[in-house]
Protein backbone atom coordinates (compact mmCIF):
# COMPACT_ATOMS: atom_id res chain seq x y z
CA UNK A 1 0.00 0.00 0.00
CA UNK A 2 1.22 3.48 -0.84
CA UNK A 3 1.99 5.99 1.86
CA UNK A 4 -0.81 8.65 1.84
CA UNK A 5 1.69 11.50 2.22
CA UNK A 6 3.39 10.42 -1.02
CA UNK A 7 0.05 10.43 -2.86
CA UNK A 8 -0.70 13.95 -1.63
CA UNK A 9 2.73 15.23 -2.64
CA UNK A 10 2.51 13.50 -6.01
CA UNK A 11 -0.88 15.07 -6.65
CA UNK A 12 0.63 18.52 -6.02
CA UNK A 13 2.97 18.04 -8.97
CA UNK A 14 0.80 19.68 -11.69
CA UNK A 15 0.36 22.76 -9.53
CA UNK A 16 4.08 23.03 -8.82
CA UNK A 17 4.77 22.65 -12.55
CA UNK A 18 2.19 25.32 -13.28
CA UNK A 19 4.02 27.67 -10.96
CA UNK A 20 7.41 26.86 -12.50
CA UNK A 21 6.15 27.15 -16.08
CA UNK A 22 4.33 30.39 -15.31
CA UNK A 23 7.59 31.79 -14.00
CA UNK A 24 9.13 30.58 -17.26
CA UNK A 25 6.63 32.63 -19.26
CA UNK A 26 7.66 35.68 -17.23
CA UNK A 27 11.28 34.99 -18.11
CA UNK A 28 10.36 34.67 -21.80
CA UNK A 29 8.82 38.14 -21.66
CA UNK A 30 12.02 39.52 -20.11
CA UNK A 31 14.16 37.93 -22.84
CA UNK A 32 11.96 39.58 -25.49
CA UNK A 33 12.55 42.99 -23.88
CA UNK A 34 16.30 42.49 -24.02
CA UNK A 35 16.10 41.47 -27.66
CA UNK A 36 14.17 44.70 -28.34
CA UNK A 37 16.77 46.69 -26.37
CA UNK A 38 19.63 45.25 -28.38
CA UNK A 39 17.72 45.87 -31.60
CA UNK A 40 17.30 49.50 -30.42
CA UNK A 41 21.09 49.65 -30.02
CA UNK A 42 21.48 49.49 -26.25
CA UNK A 43 24.43 51.62 -25.13
CA UNK A 44 26.26 51.86 -21.82
CA UNK A 45 24.67 55.27 -21.10
CA UNK A 46 21.21 53.63 -21.45
CA UNK A 47 21.88 51.46 -18.40
CA UNK A 48 21.23 54.50 -16.19
CA UNK A 49 17.58 54.55 -17.32
CA UNK A 50 16.58 51.53 -19.38
CA UNK A 51 12.94 52.59 -19.61
CA UNK A 52 13.89 55.73 -21.53
CA UNK A 53 14.81 53.47 -24.45
CA UNK A 54 11.13 52.69 -25.01
CA UNK A 55 10.77 55.25 -27.81
CA UNK A 56 13.62 53.60 -29.70
CA UNK A 57 12.10 50.12 -29.57
CA UNK A 58 10.69 48.66 -32.77
CA UNK A 59 6.87 48.38 -32.78
CA UNK A 60 7.01 44.72 -31.73
CA UNK A 61 9.40 45.67 -28.90
CA UNK A 62 6.92 48.19 -27.51
CA UNK A 63 4.24 45.50 -27.52
CA UNK A 64 6.73 43.09 -25.90
CA UNK A 65 7.30 45.68 -23.17
CA UNK A 66 3.59 45.89 -22.47
CA UNK A 67 3.32 42.09 -22.51
CA UNK A 68 6.19 41.90 -20.03
CA UNK A 69 4.47 44.33 -17.66
CA UNK A 70 1.31 42.25 -17.85
CA UNK A 71 3.33 39.07 -17.28
CA UNK A 72 4.44 40.35 -13.87
CA UNK A 73 0.83 41.12 -13.01
CA UNK A 74 -0.38 37.72 -14.22
CA UNK A 75 2.32 35.91 -12.27
CA UNK A 76 1.43 37.71 -9.04
CA UNK A 77 -2.17 36.62 -9.53
CA UNK A 78 -1.40 33.03 -10.55
CA UNK A 79 1.37 32.16 -8.09
CA UNK A 80 -0.79 32.35 -4.93
CA UNK A 81 -3.54 30.39 -6.69
CA UNK A 82 -1.10 27.62 -7.61
CA UNK A 83 0.31 27.64 -4.08
CA UNK A 84 -3.21 27.27 -2.66
CA UNK A 85 -3.70 24.20 -4.84
CA UNK A 86 -0.33 22.83 -3.72
CA UNK A 87 -1.26 23.34 -0.06
CA UNK A 88 -4.63 21.69 -0.55
CA UNK A 89 -3.03 18.73 -2.32
CA UNK A 90 -0.34 18.29 0.30
CA UNK A 91 -3.03 18.37 2.99
CA UNK A 92 -4.75 15.51 1.16
CA UNK A 93 -7.76 17.55 0.09
CA UNK A 94 -9.32 16.31 -3.14
CA UNK A 95 -9.38 18.88 -5.92
CA UNK A 96 -11.63 18.61 -8.97
CA UNK A 97 -9.90 17.33 -12.11
CA UNK A 98 -10.51 20.67 -13.81
CA UNK A 99 -7.98 22.29 -11.48
CA UNK A 100 -5.17 20.16 -12.90
CA UNK A 101 -6.19 21.13 -16.44
CA UNK A 102 -6.48 24.80 -15.48
CA UNK A 103 -3.07 24.71 -13.81
CA UNK A 104 -1.39 23.25 -16.88
CA UNK A 105 -3.32 25.45 -19.31
CA UNK A 106 -2.33 28.72 -17.62
CA UNK A 107 1.28 28.79 -18.88
CA UNK A 108 0.08 27.77 -22.35
CA UNK A 109 -2.36 30.68 -22.42
CA UNK A 110 0.36 33.03 -21.18
CA UNK A 111 2.69 32.01 -24.02
CA UNK A 112 -0.22 32.50 -26.43
CA UNK A 113 -0.89 35.91 -24.87
CA UNK A 114 2.73 37.06 -25.19
CA UNK A 115 2.91 35.77 -28.76
CA UNK A 116 -0.34 37.43 -29.75
CA UNK A 117 0.81 40.69 -28.18
CA UNK A 118 4.21 40.68 -29.91
CA UNK A 119 2.70 39.72 -33.29
CA UNK A 120 -0.14 42.26 -32.83
CA UNK A 121 -3.17 39.96 -32.89
CA UNK A 122 -5.49 41.82 -30.47
CA UNK A 123 -8.44 39.41 -30.45
CA UNK A 124 -6.23 36.36 -29.78
CA UNK A 125 -4.38 38.35 -27.12
CA UNK A 126 -7.63 39.22 -25.35
CA UNK A 127 -8.91 35.65 -25.47
CA UNK A 128 -5.60 34.25 -24.18
CA UNK A 129 -5.54 36.85 -21.38
CA UNK A 130 -9.11 36.03 -20.35
CA UNK A 131 -8.55 32.27 -20.40
CA UNK A 132 -5.30 32.58 -18.42
CA UNK A 133 -7.08 34.67 -15.81
CA UNK A 134 -9.92 32.15 -15.72
CA UNK A 135 -7.39 29.37 -15.04
CA UNK A 136 -6.09 31.29 -12.03
CA UNK A 137 -9.67 31.84 -10.87
CA UNK A 138 -10.39 28.11 -11.05
CA UNK A 139 -7.33 27.42 -8.87
CA UNK A 140 -8.37 30.06 -6.34
CA UNK A 141 -11.90 28.68 -6.12
CA UNK A 142 -10.76 25.07 -5.77
CA UNK A 143 -7.92 25.91 -3.39
CA UNK A 144 -10.03 28.03 -1.06
CA UNK A 145 -12.90 25.54 -1.28
CA UNK A 146 -10.64 22.65 -0.31
CA UNK A 147 -8.96 24.50 2.55
CA UNK A 148 -12.17 25.84 4.11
Amino acid sequence: MTDPSQIAVASATPYVWSLVLSLGTLLISIVLIYIARFQAKLEIKDLAALRTMFDRYPAWGKRASWAQQNSFEAFTIHAPAALLAVMASINGEPLPAITMYAAMAHPVFRVAYISAYVFNVPFARSVAWMLGLLCSGVLYAAGFGALM
